[in-house]
């Protein structure tokens, strides 16, 4: 595929959703300027890309590819991407942040069961609500995280409520210990089971079970941390 040819049907497709470079962005999991590249031919949309367009908002793989066919795969009335959700900002909130390790992981803190003091608070503006902010560990969404940054993020009751394709914090348990993570969660073609992809494309896809799934949040924003010598 060509890239000039694939940016400019990208672009078609999301004009015709009516939606902006920053919403397409943040479903890709990519900065706006990066979008920008690919629909100007400047960069390639990555397969993993591609598969996001392809599942979470229909779009004809046939038609990104060749131009051939319907832009989606079913008429636009018989699907509401998610993107089109609306989150209410605040104008100045603090948000606890939490150190893990110090409150075992994610259950005790999303339960409260145990009160969690937080190590600290972060102030943002025009945001929307979160309940806390932690510290990431690792690499599986490097080089759009990367380990030090932080996470704010919102809890999430049900795993019923998730929007396809979007970053998630979970905590999800292995052999009777909890392991968390922050991945992109999809569809899978396995009964009873989740897919978690990550940004960093030497980190394998993986499909877990969602009765393993112990605790879930939505990430709602990230902070880089820079570190100066």
């Amino acid at each position: 595929m060509k890239s000039e040819q694939v940016g400019t049907r990208v672009k078609e497709m999301r004009k015709t959703l009516g939606m902006k470079q920053d919403e397409l962005s943040r479903i890709l999991g990519i900065g706006k300027s990066a979008l920008s590249m690919i629909e100007t031919g400047r960069a390639a949309l990555s397969e993993r890309n591609k598969n996001i367009l392809v599942q979470e908002l229909n779009l004809n793989p046939q038609w990104i590819e060749s131009g051939e066919g319907e832009i989606f795969n079913s008429p636009l009335e018989t699907f509401v991407p998610f993107i089109r959700r609306t989150d209410r900002t605040l104008p100045m909130q603090s948000v606890p942040l939490y150190n893990i390790e110090g409150t075992a992981g994610l259950v005790p803190l999303f339960t409260g069961q145990n009160p969690v003091r937080p190590v600290d608070y972060i102030h943002i503006p025009n945001l929307p609500k979160c309940d806390g902010a932690i510290y990431i560990v690792g690499d599986s969404m490097y080089p759009l995280l990367k380990s030090g940054d932080i996470v704010l993020y919102k809890k999430m009751n049900s795993i019923d409520d998730i929007f396809w394709g979007d970053m998630y914090l979970l905590s999800i348990d292995i052999d009777g210990e909890e392991y968390i993570t922050v991945k992109y969660i999809q569809k899978s073609q396995h009964d009873g089971c989740i897919k978690l992809v990550s940004q960093n494309p030497h980190h394998a896809d993986k499909d877990v079970s969602i009765d393993r799934v112990k605790a879930l949040a939505f990430i709602k924003a990230s902070i880089r941390m820079n570190s100066m010598k």
